[in-house]
């Protein structure tokens, strides 16, 4: 099975569709899909429901997206660095699920190892926690969480070989690996693509048999915040 396609566009052929939900790596700018996100732009798909730890930039990343009005719902930990995010949920435009960071890892995590809830405490006794199952054990009370998965996971990885194993650069890691593996289909992007057996494989961080479509990126991997100071400060 060859999972190698020319380009972002191709490699998310027949995949995309109006009112969908999709994962998206990254955190921050780092280790984003950034070729697969300007792909769905361009395939003009709406009503999304994406489930990523922020939403990008004003007019990068999932920032595009935003921009052209094709998020309908944002499953997220942190969306700070984006005004038109801001914009469009106080104005009742965009919905907003919020998810402790860690627990938003792990209902991802969960839902791609076929675990449909866990309990945990992080958020008993918050906003978090209402409507939620609510049970105790051992004394202390805790809340349950579902796990998430998606009809498509786009993912970002440094290196890949021709099956589809992947190897993660520091922290790009990031949320790519958990969503990798909750995707009904998993597209990737690499910097590198290998022949098999070329891999260590004690160094692969998600193994081929999670991943259906690959493709070789051009990738601009913009920083966020730039911050710095003169040489007399240093």
């Amino acid at each position: 099975m060859n999972k190698i396609y020319s380009d972002a566009k191709s490699a998310l052929d027949g995949l995309l569709f109006d009112g969908m939900t999709m994962m998206a790596g990254g955190f921050g700018l780092c280790g984003i899909p950034e070729n697969l996100i300007s792909a769905v732009h361009e395939a003009s798909v709406k009503d999304l429901t994406v489930v990523s730890n922020n939403c990008g930039v004003d007019g990068f990343g999932l920032g595009i997206l935003l921009d052209a009005k094709q998020i309908k719902k944002m499953i997220s930990s942190y969306v700070g660095e984006n005004k038109e995010f801001e914009r469009q949920y106080l104005d009742g435009e965009l919905e907003l699920e919020f998810n402790p960071q860690g627990t938003l890892a792990e209902r991802i995590r969960a839902g791609g190892a076929g675990i449909p809830g866990f309990y945990t405490k992080t958020g008993v006794g918050t906003l978090i926690a209402e409507g939620k199952d609510h049970r105790d054990f051992d004394g202390e009370t805790f809340i349950m969480e579902s796990g998430l998965t998606a009809d498509v996971s786009i993912v970002k990885a440094w290196k890949a070989d021709t099956e589809g194993n992947l190897v993660y650069r520091k922290t790009a890691r990031n949320f790519n690996p958990m969503m990798a593996t909750a995707g009904k289909v998993t597209v990737v992007e690499v910097e590198e693509i290998v022949e098999a057996g070329q891999l260590d494989p004690d160094h692969i961080h998600t193994p081929g048999i999670y991943v259906q479509r690959l493709i070789k990126g051009n990738h601009e991997k913009r920083i966020e915040q730039r911050t710095t100071r003169s040489r007399g400060e240093a």
